[in-house]
């Protein structure tokens, strides 16, 4: 009974890691079936770097621009994750 009760523990323990494993690399996947939003992806993760650390506001919009790239980003995220959801 004690060697169920450690490998119960063990398994709870361990399958949130393997989901959380499993689900990125379904994600990866859909990111690999899907370029065009990937790449969306990293070039607004680098427009964003870009204006974080420009000097200028660029006329006063540089905060909503960010703003509003984080938000595209996490959508396309989001896309990517709902795709993969619907695959398995």
């Amino acid at each position: 009974m004690k060697r169920i009760a450690i490998a119960f523990a063990l398994a709870t323990m361990l399958s949130p890691s393997l989901c959380s494993m499993a689900a990125a690399q379904t994600v990866r996947t859909e990111a690999a079936n899907h370029p065009r939003i990937a790449t969306a992806i990293r070039e607004l993760e680098e427009a964003i770097r870009y204006m974080e650390a420009a000097p200028h506001d660029f006329g006063g919009h540089k905060a909503a621009a960010i703003r509003d790239s984080r938000v595209a980003v996490e959508q396309l995220r989001k896309a990517l994750a709902y795709r993969a959801r619907m695959d398995r």
